[in-house]
Protein backbone atom coordinates (compact mmCIF):
# COMPACT_ATOMS: atom_id res chain seq x y z
CA UNK A 1 0.00 0.00 0.00
CA UNK A 2 1.32 3.32 -0.82
CA UNK A 3 1.31 5.89 2.09
CA UNK A 4 3.58 8.44 0.52
CA UNK A 5 5.30 9.95 -2.64
CA UNK A 6 8.22 11.68 -2.32
CA UNK A 7 9.30 13.83 -5.38
CA UNK A 8 12.71 15.42 -6.40
CA UNK A 9 12.54 18.93 -7.07
CA UNK A 10 14.50 20.28 -10.53
CA UNK A 11 12.85 18.67 -13.88
CA UNK A 12 10.56 16.59 -12.01
CA UNK A 13 8.27 19.44 -10.34
CA UNK A 14 9.66 22.43 -11.77
CA UNK A 15 11.77 23.18 -14.75
CA UNK A 16 15.43 23.54 -14.23
CA UNK A 17 15.50 25.91 -17.36
CA UNK A 18 13.25 28.16 -16.26
CA UNK A 19 15.18 28.48 -12.40
CA UNK A 20 18.75 29.22 -14.83
CA UNK A 21 17.07 31.26 -17.29
CA UNK A 22 15.71 33.15 -13.96
CA UNK A 23 18.91 33.51 -12.33
CA UNK A 24 20.61 35.12 -15.87
CA UNK A 25 18.09 37.56 -16.02
CA UNK A 26 18.98 38.31 -12.31
CA UNK A 27 22.93 38.73 -13.48
CA UNK A 28 22.17 40.36 -16.84
CA UNK A 29 20.73 43.43 -14.86
CA UNK A 30 24.26 43.60 -12.70
CA UNK A 31 26.42 42.91 -15.24
CA UNK A 32 24.67 45.70 -17.10
CA UNK A 33 24.73 47.92 -14.95
CA UNK A 34 28.51 47.40 -13.94
CA UNK A 35 29.68 47.35 -17.29
CA UNK A 36 27.44 49.35 -19.25
CA UNK A 37 26.39 46.38 -21.52
CA UNK A 38 22.84 46.03 -23.06
CA UNK A 39 21.14 43.92 -20.55
CA UNK A 40 19.39 41.69 -22.96
CA UNK A 41 22.97 41.06 -24.85
CA UNK A 42 24.29 39.65 -21.21
CA UNK A 43 21.20 37.70 -21.40
CA UNK A 44 21.16 35.94 -24.60
CA UNK A 45 25.26 35.63 -24.47
CA UNK A 46 25.32 33.90 -20.49
CA UNK A 47 21.92 31.43 -21.97
CA UNK A 48 24.35 30.89 -25.25
CA UNK A 49 27.83 30.10 -23.46
CA UNK A 50 25.46 28.05 -20.76
CA UNK A 51 24.21 25.85 -23.83
CA UNK A 52 27.27 25.59 -25.09
CA UNK A 53 29.19 24.25 -21.82
CA UNK A 54 27.38 24.78 -18.56
CA UNK A 55 30.79 25.09 -16.58
CA UNK A 56 32.38 28.40 -16.08
CA UNK A 57 29.94 30.67 -17.76
CA UNK A 58 30.66 33.92 -16.13
CA UNK A 59 34.24 33.43 -17.09
CA UNK A 60 33.42 32.51 -20.19
CA UNK A 61 31.10 35.79 -20.25
CA UNK A 62 33.97 38.01 -19.26
CA UNK A 63 36.72 36.27 -21.94
CA UNK A 64 33.97 36.97 -24.44
CA UNK A 65 33.41 40.72 -23.88
CA UNK A 66 37.89 41.02 -22.92
CA UNK A 67 36.23 42.65 -19.39
CA UNK A 68 39.20 42.31 -17.04
CA UNK A 69 37.71 40.50 -13.92
CA UNK A 70 39.02 39.09 -10.66
CA UNK A 71 37.79 35.71 -8.89
CA UNK A 72 35.78 37.83 -6.46
CA UNK A 73 33.71 39.21 -9.32
CA UNK A 74 33.14 35.92 -10.13
CA UNK A 75 32.36 34.91 -6.73
CA UNK A 76 29.92 37.49 -6.08
CA UNK A 77 28.38 36.20 -9.47
CA UNK A 78 27.79 32.50 -8.56
CA UNK A 79 26.31 34.28 -5.18
CA UNK A 80 23.98 36.73 -6.57
CA UNK A 81 23.00 33.84 -8.82
CA UNK A 82 22.45 31.48 -5.67
CA UNK A 83 20.49 33.79 -3.88
CA UNK A 84 18.51 35.62 -6.33
CA UNK A 85 14.44 34.70 -5.39
CA UNK A 86 13.15 33.09 -9.06
CA UNK A 87 10.38 33.69 -11.27
CA UNK A 88 9.38 30.13 -11.72
CA UNK A 89 6.65 27.73 -10.96
CA UNK A 90 5.04 24.52 -11.05
CA UNK A 91 5.08 22.36 -13.91
CA UNK A 92 1.17 22.21 -14.97
CA UNK A 93 0.51 18.67 -14.07
CA UNK A 94 1.89 18.82 -10.28
CA UNK A 95 -1.13 20.47 -8.11
CA UNK A 96 -3.54 18.00 -9.50
CA UNK A 97 -1.30 15.14 -8.87
CA UNK A 98 -0.36 16.21 -5.45
CA UNK A 99 -4.63 16.83 -4.58
CA UNK A 100 -5.69 13.91 -6.27
CA UNK A 101 -2.91 12.14 -3.89
CA UNK A 102 -4.32 13.70 -0.57
CA UNK A 103 -7.59 12.78 -1.66
CA UNK A 104 -6.02 9.39 -1.00
CA UNK A 105 -4.70 10.33 2.23
CA UNK A 106 -1.26 9.67 0.87
CA UNK A 107 1.41 11.88 2.01
CA UNK A 108 3.96 13.97 0.09
CA UNK A 109 7.39 15.38 0.48
CA UNK A 110 10.62 17.02 -1.65
CA UNK A 111 13.88 15.39 -0.95
CA UNK A 112 16.48 17.82 -3.19
CA UNK A 113 20.01 18.29 -3.90
CA UNK A 114 21.96 21.73 -4.84
CA UNK A 115 22.96 24.83 -2.64
CA UNK A 116 20.67 25.35 -0.14
CA UNK A 117 20.23 28.87 -0.62
CA UNK A 118 19.42 27.98 -4.02
CA UNK A 119 16.81 25.03 -3.45
CA UNK A 120 15.48 27.29 -0.55
CA UNK A 121 14.71 30.33 -3.00
CA UNK A 122 13.23 27.38 -5.44
CA UNK A 123 10.90 26.46 -2.59
CA UNK A 124 9.90 29.66 -1.84
CA UNK A 125 9.57 30.77 -4.98
CA UNK A 126 7.00 27.81 -5.72
CA UNK A 127 5.43 28.23 -2.02
CA UNK A 128 5.97 24.45 -1.86
CA UNK A 129 5.90 24.07 1.90
CA UNK A 130 2.01 24.79 1.77
CA UNK A 131 1.35 21.36 -0.57
CA UNK A 132 4.24 19.17 1.09
CA UNK A 133 4.05 17.59 4.01
CA UNK A 134 7.70 17.54 5.02
CA UNK A 135 10.41 18.77 2.51
CA UNK A 136 14.45 17.79 2.98
CA UNK A 137 17.20 20.03 1.23
CA UNK A 138 20.39 17.57 1.54
CA UNK A 139 22.52 20.42 1.80
CA UNK A 140 21.77 20.90 4.95
CA UNK A 141 22.48 17.68 6.34
CA UNK A 142 25.66 18.04 4.42
CA UNK A 143 27.31 17.98 0.65
CA UNK A 144 28.35 14.28 1.75
CA UNK A 145 24.61 13.16 2.46
CA UNK A 146 23.16 14.68 -1.08
CA UNK A 147 21.44 11.75 -3.27
CA UNK A 148 21.86 8.94 -3.65
CA UNK A 149 23.07 8.90 0.04
CA UNK A 150 20.40 7.16 1.61
CA UNK A 151 20.02 9.52 4.60
CA UNK A 152 17.73 11.92 3.39
CA UNK A 153 15.20 9.05 2.99
CA UNK A 154 15.77 7.39 5.55
CA UNK A 155 14.45 11.18 7.78
CA UNK A 156 11.60 11.25 5.20
CA UNK A 157 10.33 7.87 6.15
CA UNK A 158 10.83 8.75 10.20
CA UNK A 159 9.19 12.44 9.61
CA UNK A 160 6.47 10.88 7.72
CA UNK A 161 5.94 8.01 9.35
CA UNK A 162 5.56 5.72 7.08
CA UNK A 163 7.58 2.25 5.89
CA UNK A 164 10.04 2.36 2.93
CA UNK A 165 8.28 -0.09 1.17
CA UNK A 166 5.08 1.97 1.54
CA UNK A 167 7.16 5.20 -0.44
CA UNK A 168 7.71 6.30 -3.49
CA UNK A 169 10.39 8.56 -4.76
CA UNK A 170 10.07 9.79 -8.21
CA UNK A 171 13.07 11.54 -10.13
CA UNK A 172 14.63 12.00 -13.03
CA UNK A 173 18.75 11.58 -12.85
CA UNK A 174 20.56 8.12 -13.10
CA UNK A 175 23.01 9.24 -11.56
CA UNK A 176 21.66 9.49 -7.92
CA UNK A 177 17.93 8.96 -8.14
CA UNK A 178 17.30 5.63 -8.40
CA UNK A 179 19.86 3.77 -6.39
CA UNK A 180 17.79 3.88 -3.30
CA UNK A 181 15.75 0.95 -4.11
CA UNK A 182 19.46 -1.42 -3.88
CA UNK A 183 19.82 -0.16 -0.17
CA UNK A 184 15.49 0.11 0.88
CA UNK A 185 12.83 -1.36 -0.18
CA UNK A 186 11.29 1.97 -1.99
CA UNK A 187 9.41 1.99 -4.74
CA UNK A 188 11.51 4.35 -7.45
CA UNK A 189 9.89 6.10 -10.69
CA UNK A 190 12.04 8.05 -13.17
CA UNK A 191 9.83 11.25 -14.76
CA UNK A 192 11.09 11.64 -18.30
CA UNK A 193 9.19 15.10 -19.23
CA UNK A 194 8.68 15.78 -22.96
CA UNK A 195 10.33 18.67 -24.39
CA UNK A 196 11.86 19.09 -20.96
CA UNK A 197 14.99 21.41 -22.31
CA UNK A 198 17.32 20.89 -19.29
CA UNK A 199 16.36 17.46 -19.01
CA UNK A 200 18.31 16.70 -21.92
CA UNK A 201 21.13 16.48 -19.84
CA UNK A 202 20.47 13.58 -18.00
CA UNK A 203 19.76 11.87 -21.56
CA UNK A 204 23.40 10.00 -21.65
CA UNK A 205 23.60 9.72 -18.07
CA UNK A 206 24.81 6.14 -16.67
CA UNK A 207 22.63 4.39 -13.91
CA UNK A 208 24.68 4.47 -10.42
CA UNK A 209 26.07 1.16 -10.07
CA UNK A 210 23.51 -0.44 -12.57
CA UNK A 211 20.36 0.16 -10.29
CA UNK A 212 17.46 1.14 -12.68
CA UNK A 213 13.32 2.52 -11.84
CA UNK A 214 10.91 0.01 -11.23
CA UNK A 215 8.54 2.30 -13.14
CA UNK A 216 9.20 5.00 -16.13
CA UNK A 217 6.46 7.87 -16.76
CA UNK A 218 6.39 10.82 -18.85
CA UNK A 219 4.19 13.27 -16.76
CA UNK A 220 2.42 12.64 -13.30
CA UNK A 221 -0.68 11.85 -14.39
CA UNK A 222 0.77 8.78 -15.61
CA UNK A 223 1.90 8.43 -12.33
CA UNK A 224 -2.06 9.23 -10.53
CA UNK A 225 -2.99 5.87 -12.80
CA UNK A 226 -0.11 3.92 -11.43
CA UNK A 227 -1.37 4.43 -8.19
CA UNK A 228 -4.98 4.45 -9.40
CA UNK A 229 -5.00 1.15 -11.28
CA UNK A 230 -2.76 -0.29 -8.65
CA UNK A 231 -0.34 -0.90 -10.71
CA UNK A 232 2.75 -0.49 -8.06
Amino acid sequence: MVRAVIFDLDDTLIPEMQYIESGYQHIAKIISDKFKISRDEVFKNLLALFKEDPKNVFDRFMSLHKINYTRNIISNLVEEYRNHFPKICFYDDVLCCLNYLKSQNIKVGIITDGYANAQSQKIKAVKAHEYFDEIILTDELGREYWKPHPRAFKEMCSKLKVNFNEMIYVGDNPEKDFYISAIYPIITIRINRENAEYELIHKDKKYYKGIEEHHRITNLEELINLIRYKNI
